[in-house]
């Protein structure tokens, strides 16, 4: 391999390099076989295209909106857990690298830095990710910190009731590092005479009470938008509707939940279908390609989330490698969208994909 990576792949491996095995083994698995994690990427590769010719593409306009706030294009940086891990200024690194590409970061509830760290970093839109904790009074303060730093929206993160089996983790006993935003009110020493540190502190925090009524509870600590994350049904996506979120993520945790739960791509159309474009619908999960944004965005997404190549990046050259991560994904949707005769994002269309689906009606 070249030593100056030329697309978002090559990354995986500097971050191999560069990183302890108990560290990468975090951030690059996924739930059991990892089945899902397979799929969250190969799932792309069987949607393919039907480019338009002819089309003036001497100017190329990505720019879009995510609850109305301007961004360079529809690619977000989703919120993945401590970055410390990856490179000494953790989330501080990723929020300027962010902010220097004109992308939204989302950071995440189980950070390394604090909101106000991160807040004080550079001059940025940001959203934060939250979990609810069996401590009601713990979420509800982290929340109300990032509402005064000038965080915009929460994005509540729905499908963790229990933290999935990582076996990867449980193998190298993964030790679950301090949680920036709680230090001095949770301890990371959980009882735990087998596996994964991590797996067991999730295991005593995480409220698996939580439900569709807790939408309104959150309502109640904060007046920020809220969109919720790992939405993979129209069945949820109708209730989410029912109690006015903001916003739908389509994701299924970086499929490091539950295993063999859908590739988000392939249930992003039903998601969309069911909201109707009332609100914005995201997806995350196996992009690597400008190719992979084009696709989601044909399929009705408002725009992608990038987590594990963020990491990749950040691990192997830190703010500047994560600003190339994003780069290189603005440059291959752009040069997509010329080539596929699309010269905005409003002229890509469900008619410019050819899904699995498609296929098989074809066929019948």
């Amino acid at each position: 391999m070249a030593e100056e990576p030329v697309n978002v792949n090559e990354f995986q491996e500097l971050a191999r390099r560069a990183l302890r095995k108990m560290y990468f083994d975090f951030y690059n698995g996924g739930a059991e076989d990892q089945h899902t994690l397979k799929e969250n990427e190969e799932a792309f590769h069987r949607i393919t295209f039907r480019p338009r010719v002819l089309v003036d593409v001497s100017r190329i306009n990505m720019s879009t909106t995510i609850l109305g706030y301007p961004t360079s294009a529809p690619i977000m940086i989703a919120p993945t857990g401590m970055h410390k891990l990856a490179h000494p200024e953790g989330e501080v690194a990723t929020a300027r690298a962010a902010a220097a590409c004109n992308s939204i970061m989302v950071m995440s509830f189980s950070s390394t830095c604090t909101v106000e760290e991160v807040a004080s970093s550079c001059n940025a839109v940001r959203f934060f990710q939250i979990y609810v904790f069996k401590r009601r009074d713990l979420t509800a303060m982290v929340v109300q910190r990032a509402e005064r730093c000038g965080f915009k929206a929460i994005i509540f993160t729905v499908d963790a009731p229990r933290i999935g089996r990582r076996e990867a983790d449980i193998k190298n006993r993964m030790i679950a590092p301090q949680l920036k935003n709680f230090e001095g009110l949770l301890s990371t020493e959980v009882a735990s005479d087998k596996g994964s540190n991590l797996a067991a502190s999730a295991a005593a925090r995480l409220d698996p009470s939580v439900c569709w009524k807790d939408i309104e509870w959150l309502r109640s600590i904060t007046s920020l938008p809220i969109l919720i994350k790992g939405v993979l049904t129209a069945e949820d996506a109708t209730k989410a509707m029912e109690v006015g979120v903001a916003g739908i993520v389509v994701s299924n945790h970086g499929a490091r939940q539950l295993d063999y739960s859908p590739a988000t791509i392939t249930v992003l159309e039903e998601v969309v279908r069911a909201v109707g474009a009332k609100i914005p619908v995201l997806v995350d999960g196996g992009v690597r390609r400008g190719t992979d944004i084009f696709k989601a965005l044909a399929l009705g997404a408002k725009a992608v989330l990038i987590g594990r190549p963020v990491l990749y990046g950040l691990a192997a050259k830190g703010e500047h490698g994560v600003r190339q991560v994003m780069e290189m994904l603005k440059n291959e949707l752009e040069l997509t969208m010329a080539l596929s005769g699309c010269p905005t994002l409003k002229d890509i269309t469900r008619s410019h994909v050819r899904t699995e689906h498609d296929r098989l009606n074809c066929r019948l």
